[in-house]
């Protein structure tokens, strides 16, 4: 009888080692953040694959056409100006006295002109005076013809005065034209953001083929937009007319709603391996340019489809774009489950089969040990 007991005591005593041994190599379970699959809106968007530039609708870089000491020069870097405005002349007295010999010469030519036409007038008066008497016998033949060729000389004395006086005009339009050389004149209103050179410095038009700094750089500031390189491939899809979503480095809590208002007509290939496509975005509410400066870092995020009320994940669950860990919370395990996706962004994918609404879908996918039938324990940080 001890015999039997003895064994039943060994089975025993090797069912409990073997139940501690695997009680203390089991694995412990994965701890998992999880997420409901839900329904919302997903968006399908493309973004600028490097920072993209915040632009002056409007820029002049502008210099003198000639070279020459600096005169005048009435602004100061940061001050707004208004179209017309004088920003710079350089020295110009032989040319202001230039024109005002044209403009003298343009007066008295206008006046011979005016003494000669006159006189021409007279003649022709005379000249018809003469024709009436022929025709009633009291005047001469000789008389007559004197009257015609002195009305025909002082008409072309007329217009050869009337000639001189439009040559005198022209030189005096060209006499202001080289003088209006001397001056920079604001094209637009902007603000100026950069002046090269002082009062008595002399500055140069830039050579053939030579760049030089310009002499002032004027900026508009009352219209900006955004100019974005896309990546080529992402580029094809890009139209006028979408919704884009701006934001700034230097207003990271805040987003500017665009729209893309052109997409360059080439690929630039700056860098070989990363060709892109320059798309510019502009600021849908003109209250935003108060905000903005010339030269600003952005990003856009072109909208290029939307579905709403549909099932949606977060992005960062989805591996290899067509499956995720579920959690089982009754099991407290998480299988691999494949799924159909549709729209998808940094953000959400959408699901167009394979998961159900209120699935728990597995976030943190890289944390090792997750794997098919894994025991798990859902995270106090899971929603």
């Amino acid at each position: 009888m001890r015999t039997p007991f003895r064994w039943l005591l060994l089975v025993v005593a090797i069912a409990g080692l073997g139940l501690l041994v695997w009680w203390q190599t089991r694995p412990e379970p994965v701890l998992v953040t999880v997420q409901p699959v839900q329904r919302g809106k997903v968006e399908q968007t493309v973004a600028n694959t490097r920072a993209g530039t915040v632009e002056a609708c409007r820029r002049a870089r502008l210099s003198p056409s000639m070279g020459g000491q600096i005169a005048v020069l009435p602004i100061r870097e940061g001050d707004q100006v208004q179209q017309g405005d004088l920003l710079l002349e350089i020295w110009n007295d032989d040319l202001v006295a230039q024109l005002g010999v044209a403009e003298q010469e343009r007066a008295v030519s206008r006046a011979q002109a005016d003494a000669a036409c006159s006189r021409a007038e007279e003649a022709q008066r005379q000249a018809r005076r003469a024709h009436t008497l022929l025709e009633r016998k009291i005047g001469s033949v000789e008389e007559t013809e004197r009257a015609d060729t002195e009305a025909s000389a002082l008409q072309a004395h007329c217009e050869a005065a009337v000639a001189t006086f439009q040559r005198s005009r022209k030189q005096e339009e060209l006499a202001r034209a080289t003088l209006s050389r001397t001056r920079l004149i604001a094209p637009f209103a902007g603000v100026i953001a950069k002046i090269e050179g002082e009062l008595n410095e002399y500055v140069t038009p830039s050579p053939v083929g030579v760049m030089t700094p310009p002499v002032v750089d004027l900026i508009e500031n009352t219209c900006f937009y955004v100019t974005a390189p896309i990546d080529e491939v992402d580029g094809a899809a890009v139209r006028t007319g979408m919704v884009a979503r701006i934001t700034l480095d230097a207003y990271r809590d805040r987003t500017f709603a665009g729209t893309v208002r052109r997409i360059a007509p080439y690929v630039l290939d700056l860098e070989k391996q990363a060709r892109t496509v320059d798309v510019e975005v502009s600021f849908d509410h003109p209250e935003d340019y108060a905000s903005l400066l010339a030269g600003y870092s952005a990003d856009v995020e072109i909208i290029l489809t939307t579905s709403s009320n549909t099932l949606l994940i977060p992005s960062e669950a989805v591996i290899d774009g067509t499956s995720v860990f579920v959690f089982d919370e009754r099991q407290q395990r998480v299988r691999h489950t494949g799924f159909t996706p549709g729209l998808a962004n940094w953000v959400s994918t959408e699901v167009t089969d394979g998961l159900a609404e209120n699935d728990l879908v597995v976030l943190n996918v890289d944390t090792p040990g997750l794997v098919d039938g894994a025991a798990a324990l859902k995270s106090a940080e899971s929603p």
